[in-house]
């Protein structure tokens, strides 16, 4: 592993011709930034001893709580009796929305989203009442007993059901460039086509979970499995009709988020916490896995109808894509999931004319939510299946297309306005990927394979990825964090980020040891906790280590300012010529350990802890206008992957992924290779494995890992190659480094453009009929389909 991650750290070696550090950072000796550190729970996590809410000592007399729940989609509650419930030996009580003191309300935004359905029902699974007993395994029987009328109505299930309706959980938006149907109306060759992406169950190790602890004085303390504690405590406090100072809602670590708790980690806190103020006793939530999938929202799954006019080389003159998305029975989040969709329409790709819009329509399905890329997958695939199709339509190679319209100086501008500053790493990235994985070489190899191979078809793809980063709703872009240095020069930090394995924690930490210019074991890593610092933005939008690492690097700064400024007074040297490095402080000609200049500087009435803030600069946007800079940069990436296909049975595999992304200059290289190998694994699950199946009644049939099937060891490729670009970030982020958290997950489109090129060889005449997922069943359909013999 050293090994491997010395190869692939920035480096202008292998022939990677990268630009040089920005910022006053060339040659500067740096002791824990771009070190390979291992992730400061990784022992914890092999051993099995890492501790999650389910492993926190429980209070005694802890209460357990289960939620009941709807058996129809679609309805009026008419009556609900309870008293078997309550007759149940071990059950506390029964909350239903009648107990709630507050708002029946646990949405992020809208008002949408009721904690217990209170007359409508409106998705299968609903929350009705939640019981609460003395163990889980009462509760979970006892809510079984409940007995309601439910006046059912047919409910809607797809994106043809809800335009049949005319239902929308928010208006429709849309933004672009020109006249696009005209420029697609005047060229030469024009293509249009339906195009569906799936959703994606989010399937994290830990599931929903919350302990909620009742304090004096109508205190209370959350303990909650969530990428955004603040939005917890606030909501929490909304039900519980308390201001959100009398809430603390703490997070040590997830087992995996990827967006699934962001927002929907919230219900489950609140029905705790609910629990806890009612019975006056800790209480605790743990949703079983089934309950877990029925109950929390999915990635958006797309119905995008597209029209797309281009010339000879494959150059789109004009493109309109419509982006119908599923997002359930609620809003949620499903606002900035579509806009990002809606942002990411172009990918790396100039388009003189163009049109996105788009429909966030309601279905009677349990609420879709944030997933990792945030809409912008969805987006970004519909861009790609096109540049195939104008492919197998010109005959050129599909690599040829998309340098076609790959965006150049002069022609940099996205469809929603923002200027496109780094097209020489796109065109970089992609140049040197395409050499080092060797794609021209395999073209013709597999070319030779197919014709001499009429079952066996394998296929090759290359495609680049473009993803900005920030949070599209601007106020999020901002954080805090906590310092403090104590007087034996251990350092207490703490921020507004979670850790849900993605090594965020270490990160930060390396950050202010770096600052410091102390040993890492210098300093404490503390749970989140909206006690400390507040207010704070989810973990999300991939802006965990932009944010939270700036915020304790000014922290740091500050405090370690006010040291030097002591010391220079002390010592009578000029603050220019104190230096922090090697667990020391070198004053002049002297030196003292880092621990005796804190103790001399609490001996002399030093302040040594800090809140520190930050706030992405630059970023802004008019949404009403569709004007602005929605991101602070985008981070590229490109992925070439290779599959093989039995045209026969639909059964495939990938053989080789070769990797190239742009991290800036990585604060970590072992964390960042980490997250985009993970990343792109879990991008080919929801590309080619994982399929949502709901039946015509609105219960999902796909709600355990026996129906669900997400990527496994034997799935990596054996071939697996992944390297950094070298490559400073232009803005002023943390050490010039760049986001690494969502770009990763759309490098996994290669492996789906690979899967319908194989197919395509099956009739390079025909266009390959393939959404995703590409399962097995849907690349034998695909098959059959070009064979002449669709499938019923």
């Amino acid at each position: 592993m050293n090994e491997r991650l010395k190869m692939d750290a920035p480096t202008s070696s292998s022939g990677f011709e990268g630009k040089e550090e920005a910022g006053g950072e060339q040659g500067e000796s740096l002791r824990h930034i771009r070190q390979p550190l291992p992730h400061d729970s990784g022992i914890k996590h092999v051993q099995g001893i890492a501790q999650y809410i389910d492993d926190i000592r429980e209070p005694d007399g802890t209460l357990h709580v289960a939620i009941g729940q709807s058996p129809k989609a679609r309805g009026r509650l008419l009556s609900l009796d309870v008293s078997a419930v309550h007759a149940q030996p071990g059950v506390v009580a029964v909350l239903t929305a009648r107990d709630i003191p507050g708002r029946n309300d646990v949405s992020p935004a809208f008002g949408d989203d009721p904690l217990f359905a209170d007359g409508e029902i409106s998705f299968q699974g609903q929350a009705i009442f939640a019981v609460v007993a003395t163990s889980r395994d009462i509760a979970r029987r006892a809510v079984k007993r409940a007995v309601m009328e439910i006046e059912a109505e047919k409910p809607s299930i797809t994106v043809e059901d809800a335009l049949e309706r005319g239902e929308t959980v928010l208006p429709d938006y849309a933004f672009g460039r020109g006249d696009a149907n005209a420029a697609i109306a005047q060229s030469p060759y024009r293509l249009e086509g339906h195009f569906r992406v799936g959703g994606q169950e989010h399937f994290y190790l830990e599931g929903q979970v919350a302990l909620a602890i009742p304090g004096e004085d109508g205190d209370i303390h959350v303990y909650s499995s969530t990428q955004h504690p603040t939005e917890v405590q606030h909501v929490v406090a909304r039900v519980l009709d308390t201001p959100d100072a009398y809430v603390v809602c703490e997070t040590r670590r997830m087992g995996g988020g990827f967006g699934g708790k962001e927002s929907q980690a919230t219900q489950w806190a609140v029905t705790a916490a609910l629990a806890a103020r009612i019975t006056g006793r800790a209480c605790k939530l743990r949703l079983d896995r089934d309950d877990d999938f029925i109950l929390t929202g999915k990635r958006h799954d797309f119905r995008c109808d597209w029209n797309v006019g281009f010339d000879d080389e494959g150059r789109i003159q004009g493109y309109a894509v419509e982006h119908l998305a599923r997002c359930g029975y609620s809003a949620d989040l499903s606002g900035g999931v579509v806009d990002r969709a809606m942002f990411h329409s172009d990918n790396a790709y100039w388009m003189p004319a163009v049109h996105v819009g788009s429909k966030r329509l309601k279905t009677n399905t349990v609420s879709n939510t944030a997933f990792r890329g945030f809409g912008g997958p969805q987006g970004m695939l519909a861009i790609e299946h096109v540049m195939d199709r104008i492919a197998w339509a010109t005959g050129r190679d599909p690599l040829d297309v998309r340098y076609a319209n790959f965006y150049t100086p002069g022609q940099n501008l996205t469809p929603f306005g923002m200027e496109v500053e780094e097209t020489d790493t796109l065109h970089g990235l992609v140049r040197t990927l395409e050499r080092t994985s060797d794609y021209r070489a395999r073209r013709e190899e597999i070319a030779a394979f197919n014709a001499s191979s009429p079952i066996m078809k394998r296929g090759l793809s290359l495609t680049p990825v473009k993803f900005g980063i920030s949070f599209t709703l601007t106020h999020l872009n901002q954080a805090g964090a906590l310092v403090h240095v104590y007087q034996d020069g251990s350092v207490h930090l703490n921020h507004g980020g979670t850790e849900m394995g993605q090594g965020l924690y270490i990160k930060v930490a390396q950050v202010v040891a770096e600052e410091f210019g102390i040993a890492m074991e210098r300093v404490r890593i503390t749970a989140t906790t909206t006690a400390k610092v507040p207010n704070t933005s989810p973990t999300a939008a991939s802006s965990g280590s932009d944010l939270n690492g700036m915020a304790a690097q000014i922290a740091a700064g500050a405090i370690k300012r006010r040291m030097a400024a002591y010391a220079a007074e002390a010592y009578g040297v000029p603050e220019d010529q104190i230096e922090f490095r090697d667990d020391r402080v070198f004053i002049g000609n002297e030196s003292l350990t880092f621990t005796e200049l804190a103790k001399k500087c609490v001996l002399g009435r030093v302040q040594l802890s800090e809140a520190g803030y930050y706030r992405t600069p630059k970023v802004t946007w008019d949404r009403e206008k569709a004007t602005g800079r929605p991101f602070f940069y985008f981070a590229y990436g490109a992925a070439c992957s290779e599959v093989i296909v039995d045209t026969l049975t639909g059964e495939n595999r990938l053989l080789r992924a070769d990797i190239l992304h742009d991290v800036g200059r990585s604060l970590n290289p072992a964390i960042d290779i980490g997250q985009i190998e993970g990343g792109f694994v879990q991008g080919m699950g929801w590309l080619t494995t994982e399929e949502l199946v709901f039946d015509s009644e609105g219960r999902l049939l796909t709600h355990a890992p026996s129906t669900y099937k997400i990527p496994v060891a034997s799935d990596v490729p054996a071939d697996f190659r992944v390297a950094l670009y070298p490559n400073a970030n232009r803005e002023e982020t943390v050490y010039r480094s760049k986001a690494v958290g969502e770009p990763p997950i759309m490098l996994a489109n290669s492996v789906f453009c690979a899967l319908a090129d194989a197919v395509h060889a099956l009739d390079p005449s025909k266009p390959v009929p393939l959404d995703a997922p590409a399962t097995p069943e849907a690349i034998l359909r695909a098959c059959e389909a070009l064979r002449g013999r669709p499938m019923g």
